[in-house]
């Protein structure tokens, strides 16, 4: 068994358990936008976000779904010997466009050798019409559908200077809508915001606990050139928080997320072309171990101090 194993519930455990063996994800690019940079709700979108979004390793949006799934599933087959997929719609708002379009999409994904279609999106993009429409592509072919929504943190304050243009209420509301459904979330959380501090990040794992939501993805914030928290960085009216500090708040997360919820990662890759400010100048990696190592010297785990719910008070 891996270390890590031994500190918190990794994705990559949780995949072969489910599925019987490595699973890989083929990420999808469509030709989307956000409510947030059209002007339905505000214009330029978040702050931090460039104007490719985060799908920066997709192929090209010009290539059809089944083009860019035959030619990643591929590639990762020859190099892994990879026979389970999942198909990854990963960038901006996918359930953003009407649901004629939406449905051709995700027929599109069912292809051989796919087990799950996951399906990147706002809290304030999910509609029924939609889930009952997933819920009976499900049924019908036997792959799982899971969503990704993007809450960032849970404060809100946070959330209105991003220009998010969702509140933690549009996140609750989508995760019971959902849930209602039977579809496992992933909820994507950026630990270092430089409106956030060590209260936010635990409350961030009480929330999403509290949610039964079934898996977190953890981001360190990437600062790109173009962006609005571009220009903030460049005029020093950002501050950013330590590598060091970033780790703390890690494993502080960490600690107090239930034990059941899957972690896909601890902190991510990003691009480097146009950055300004990424992973502290150091590989992701290294961030990785290095909070596997403090973890494992400092005796913290997953769920260490998850001892909130449930009437914490009557215990």
């Amino acid at each position: 068994m891996e270390k890590n194993q031994l500190l918190y519930r990794t994705y990559s455990q949780y995949l072969i358990e489910k599925y019987g063996g490595k699973v890989y994800k083929l990420p999808v690019n469509l030709p989307l936008t956000c409510p947030n940079r059209d002007g339905k709700l505000s214009k330029g979108g978040c702050t931090f976000c460039a104007d490719v979004g985060t799908g920066f390793e997709s192929l090209s949006n010009c290539f059809s779904v089944q083009d860019q799934l035959t030619k990643t599933r591929e590639h990762i087959k020859k190099k892994y010997k990879a026979s389970k997929y999942i198909a990854y719609f990963q960038n901006f708002s996918n359930t953003y466009m009407p649901i004629d379009v939406f449905k051709v999409y995700m027929e599109e994904a069912v292809m051989e050798g796919i087990v799950e279609i996951a399906i990147s999106t706002r809290p304030d993009c999910i509609e029924e019409e939609y889930l009952k429409f997933l819920k009976e592509l499900g049924e019908r072919t036997g792959i799982e559908i899971s969503f990704e929504l993007g809450l960032q943190t849970v404060n809100y304050h946070t959330l209105n200077k991003i220009n998010r243009g969702h509140t933690l209420g549009e996140f609750i509301d989508a995760v019971l809508t959902i849930k209602k459904y039977g579809f496992g979330i992933c909820t994507h959380l950026i630990l270092n915001l430089p409106w956030d501090n060590m209260d936010d990040v635990i409350e961030n794992a009480k929330v999403i606990s509290a949610l039964n939501v079934e898996q977190v993805k953890l981001h360190a914030l990437y600062i790109m050139e173009n962006t609005i928290m571009g220009t903030e960085y460049k005029r020093g009216e950002i501050e950013l928080i330590s590598v060091e500090e970033y780790k703390e708040r890690v494993i502080t997360f960490l600690e107090h997320l239930s034990p059941k919820i899957v972690v896909q990662r601890l902190i991510g890759r990003a691009p480097e072309e146009n950055s300004l400010f990424v992973n502290w100048n150091r590989s992701w990696w290294k961030i990785r171990d290095e909070i596997h190592d403090e973890m494992i010297t400092e005796e913290r785990y997953q769920g260490k101090k998850a001892n909130y719910l449930g009437g914490k008070a009557l215990k």
